[in-house]
């Protein structure tokens, strides 16, 4: 959908977003029997390296453990841009809830932005704290994927509670029993074939870049909120259908070169948010990697969602339907959790998949990932959603708590959720309420995540409704919630 462009052009954000939960391209593969060992040394330039910084700038970090290739190499590659177009969604359309469907994608597609010249999100200050703040529980994180929000924020959307206060949205949020943040990240979104490529519809502003995470991350915890950073190791949306490779690690042909980009560019971010006071709470090695990670790289046909891709060589690919992708994948969940620890022993880390109502899948990846590849994450997310066929809470139950007795060394989330019952829709039957209620019931199971409260698309109904430019809290949605808490 389009965006209110200032006084003169009234065209809203979409309801339209890519989500959770296509069908898993793994299918469960056969186990393989491969092992991986950390990289060290590499023969191929790296093409992500770490930049020059003062190690005692971070507050005792370590000093990362990089190849001798990867600390000779600190030049960064240009990111070419693509010309592509998709028509934005009128006023009408936005306001009356009906969503294009996406063209081949297994998800629905980003909202869309407009190329006019507006202050960067970044430019608004930070809410101020309040000695409230720090009241909040977090033995439990209830979160909320608000990664849209800086895009309307940079036309001037305004947030009104049920009884019609004005609130930032942090605020609004907690008021209503939320007590934590994620926010998804790409690598060089204005690279050609990225979320914000020339001529798609996010090219005004590249907001999961570096830059706009780091002072987005500020306004998390000026809130005194939890956060959860989701990075997806790509330029565009990485999730079972796709997991395209980055534009400027694309020449890298080893498995080692491309384990170093990970862990230079994991630190590099994570370095960068510890230095302005906004270090996660925890961090996600990758998004809905179900099928692996680093697989794919795209072509031609390629459009501004990632759909259409093509195989990335075996030499490189982390696809897991093979050995050598398992242990390449391994690799790499091992590059950046190294990189985080690098930065901050205290933040936790998270591997994410999707297909809780495929348990055989999920039994295979965490089986070859935890057991055989012996990946050191401390947190386990899943994606369930209700309209993509995961059924309601109460069924995931004996898969949570057998996953619970399976991995004692773990804990878990339910990283995004709705309870929608289908396309746009929900029916108040208590499914968000029971997500919750569920989970914080179980065994080191720490936290729920809804996905994009302010969208609306194939996975359900919103939070909010949108009262022209602004978006209003609905009352039915945030009442349900306020019974959990």
């Amino acid at each position: 959908m389009g965006f209110l462009k200032g006084k003169f052009v009234l065209s809203l954000l979409a309801a339209v977003a890519l989500c959770a939960c296509g069908d898993d391209s793994s299918n469960a593969p056969e186990m393989g029997d491969a092992t991986v060992g950390d990289a060290s040394t590499v023969e191929t330039p790296v093409v992500d390296s770490l930049p020059n910084m003062n190690p005692d700038s971070l507050s005792g970090a370590e000093i990362p453990n990089l190849s001798s290739a990867a600390l000779g190499e600190l030049s960064s590659a240009s990111e070419p841009q693509l010309s592509s177009g998709e028509q934005p969604l009128s006023f009408a359309e936005m306001s009356s809830g009906e969503v294009p469907p996406s063209s081949s994608s297994s998800r629905m597609e980003p909202p869309h932005s407009s190329d006019s010249m507006h202050p960067h999100s970044s430019d608004s200050h930070p809410p101020r704290s309040s000695a409230s703040e720090t009241s909040l529980d977090f033995s439990f994180y209830t979160g909320a994927d608000i990664s849209t929000v800086q895009e309307y924020e940079r036309w001037g959307t305004k947030f009104y509670d049920v009884d019609g206060t004005e609130k930032d949205v942090f605020t609004l949020l907690k008021d209503h029993g939320f007590n934590a943040i994620r926010l998804k990240t790409f690598v060089s979104p204005k690279a050609q074939y990225g979320y914000a490529a020339a001529g798609c519809d996010h090219d005004a502003e590249a907001y999961a870049d570096k830059d706009h995470i780091v002072a987005y991350a500020q306004k998390i915890k000026a809130a005194g909120m939890a956060f959860l950073l989701d990075i997806h190791y790509s330029d565009n949306w990485a999730d079972p259908a796709k997991q395209i490779i980055p534009s400027r690690w694309r020449s890298v042909t080893s498995s080692d070169a491309m384990a170093d980009s990970v862990y230079n560019y994991t630190y590099d971010l994570l370095s960068a948010l510890k230095q302005v006071g906004a270090t996660p709470t925890m961090v996600q090695i990758g998004n809905e990697t179900t099928p692996g990670i680093l697989m794919h790289v795209p072509n031609s046909s390629t459009n501004c969602w990632g759909d259409g891709v093509d195989k990335a060589p075996a030499s490189v690919g982390g696809d897991m339907s093979t050995s050598a992708g398992k242990a390449n994948a391994a690799k790499y969940f091992k590059a950046g959790i190294r990189a985080v620890k690098a930065v901050s022993q205290e933040i936790k880390t998270v591997l994410h998949i999707e297909s809780i109502r495929k348990p055989n899948t999920i039994n295979w990846w965490m089986t070859e990932i935890f057991k055989n590849q012996k990946v050191p994450a401390d947190v386990m997310g899943f994606s369930a959603y209700t309209a993509y066929g995961d059924d309601k809470p109460d069924s995931w139950k004996n898969l949570f708590e057998t996953l619970s007795s399976s991995y004692p060394d773990l804990e878990f989330i339910v990283a995004e959720y709705n309870g929608g019952d289908s396309k746009d829709t929900y029916k108040f039957d208590g499914s968000r309420k029971r997500t919750n209620e569920m989970v914080r019931g179980l065994d080191r199971w720490i936290g729920t995540f809804f996905w994009e409260p302010t969208l609306s698309g194939a996975w359900g109904a919103p939070l909010f409704d949108w009262d022209g430019p602004d978006l209003r809290a609905n009352k039915d949605a945030f009442e349900e919630y306020k019974v959990s808490f």
